[in-house]
């Protein structure tokens, strides 16, 4: 049953969700924490593993949370079986949707209507990544709440999103250095303690 439920979630979260990755997120956190399948911590860290891997965000994180949920529902084989049906319900919609689009869109692409949907989702998709990166700082810079709180690992978070972003604005550095410098901030401090 949980293989199932996993390929059916997943299945949902691909049919209902137009704009990629991060426009799936709200969507995949609200349904997967839902189903306890992952919490809101474990999420965010993997949201950040799921962007600095080869792959697509969506695949990533569908294989992970299905390899994680299916490791307890049976071991080695049930975390390879849930991988499989969570990244099979994620692509699949995708798959049937683009061989539709693809078979029909050159007839269609001057109709109103055609236009009208996809003028109509490109703020729907704006909206939906908004939200996740409004969500993922939350919890990242204020995860007692919105009370005021200060920590070493909040003070390093903002700094780190301080300098990434004048790196990458200012500097027009490669976004793979600024991961690789990121991720070697992050080991330092956890070595150092600073995330406890």
């Amino acid at each position: 049953m949980t293989f199932l439920s996993l390929f059916l979630t997943f299945f949902k979260i691909g049919l209902f969700t137009f704009g990629g990755g991060y426009a799936m997120l709200p969507l995949i956190q609200s349904e997967t924490i839902a189903m306890g399948w992952i919490d809101e911590s474990s999420l965010l860290n993997f949201v950040a593993v799921a962007e600095s891997t080869p792959g697509p965000f969506a695949i990533n994180i569908a294989t992970y949370i299905g390899a994680e949920t299916g490791t307890k529902a049976g071991g080695v084989f049930g975390a390879l079986l849930g991988a499989f049906c969570a990244t099979l319900g994620v692509v699949l919609p995708s798959f049937v949707i683009i061989l539709i689009v693809a078979r029909f869109y050159l007839a269609f692409r001057k109709s109103r209507a055609v236009e009208g949907v996809m003028t109509g989702l490109r703020p729907t998709v704006v909206g939906l990544i908004a939200s996740a990166a409004v969500t993922m700082a939350a919890t990242v810079f204020f995860p007692a709440g919105f009370a005021l709180s200060f920590s070493p690992a909040i003070a390093v978070s903002l700094a780190l999103f301080a300098a990434s972003l004048f790196a990458i604005l200012k500097l027009k550095a490669h976004p793979i250095l600024i991961v690789v410098g990121c991720a070697a901030v992050g080991v330092v401090c956890g070595y150092l303690g600073v995330w406890e």
